[in-house]
């Protein structure tokens, strides 16, 4: 590797993410960064004895919070029990399509975060407000069941976060810092916009308190052909607060090994141990396009 490459230094680790069902998923959307669909396997489902020993070291390292995200994660069979497990110890956080919360789905996770003494959160993916502009993205009736989901989740009062990607708002590419801001209040204006736009929808259908989170769109995976931005530099680093990087306080754990960050998931640069998450706690290289768009847009995929 290019020894100018820079790298995030490690300021502890906060918050674990598990690739509960690896590559697997029910749907395959246009722009996913690391091509997940159905009968997709590149990534395996992780096994419940992996989940088990992960959440063991996330507790014994003073992790705060866990995410499970996939491919879609219920489509992994021992999914609510290993949400239980979880809320034994952490804060918890689901990224999903939302297609397969069904009643008696939600019902359960309504128990299950009843019964803990930390939050359980669902973020639900969806690109756009009109049904056809989002199933062109994530593909036929998928907008239904996804509102389907949003809709029995806050009937049991669970709160869900709406996950928008930028594809449908500012699919542009940003090539540099000068770029990016020269965009920027242009950009921001249409955020509002989708924001508001996608606060009303909400509120239509009953959510009391919409919460909506955009992320940006990454030049990979389904998205392989797309213009990426150039890597990072030491320069472009200069100045910058690298705590804001996902990297210096975040790990990926997958069925294969641990990764510096869910975006990079099953990318092999990314990948920093075959086993344990202990020995990833050292600083990981800024290498790949994926971590300019992180810098230039300040992109994390926590909640906030």
């Amino acid at each position: 590797m290019d020894p100018t490459t820079p790298h995030a230094p490690f300021d502890g680790l906060e918050s674990l993410w598990l690739q509960v069902a690896g590559t697997l998923c029910n749907v395959r959307c246009t722009h996913c960064f690391i091509s997940c669909g159905p009968g997709e396997d590149r990534l395996k489902m992780m096994k419940m004895g992996q989940v088990e020993a992960a959440l063991a070291e996330a507790r014994d390292l003073g992790v705060r919070e866990i995410y499970f995200t996939g491919g879609e994660p219920f489509l992994h069979p021992q999914m609510l029990e290993i949400l239980a497990l979880s809320l034994r110890d952490f804060p918890t956080t689901v990224l999903t399509n939302g297609m397969l919360i069904l009643e008696r789905t939600a019902a359960e996770l309504a128990g299950l975060q009843c019964g803990s003494r930390y939050s359980l959160e669902i973020r639900v993916s969806l690109e756009d407000t009109d049904p056809d502009r989002n199933d062109a993205v994530r593909g036929a009736g998928s907008f239904a069941r996804a509102v389907r989901g949003l809709k029995n989740l806050e009937t049991e009062g669970l709160l869900p976060i709406v996950t928008v990607s930028e594809i449908l708002i500012d699919p542009a590419p940003r090539r540099s810092r000068a770029e990016a801001e020269a965009a920027e209040a242009g950009h921001e204006a249409r955020r509002l916009s989708a924001y508001e736009r996608f606060a009303e929808f909400l509120r239509g259908l009953g959510v009391r308190r919409p919460r909506i989170k955009f992320i940006p769109v990454f030049a990979m995976g389904a998205l392989t052909e797309a213009a990426a931005p150039p890597l990072l530099s030491p320069e472009m680093l200069e100045g910058y607060d690298t705590s804001l990087l996902q990297c210096s306080s975040s790990r990926m754990v997958a069925e294969d090994g641990v990764y510096a960050c869910p975006i990079l998931v099953g990318e092999a640069g990314a990948r920093m141990s075959g086993s344990g998450i202990a020995e990833t706690l050292r600083p990981t290289s800024l290498y790949h396009s994926a971590c300019t768009t992180c810098h230039l847009t300040g992109m994390t995929c926590r909640n906030f």
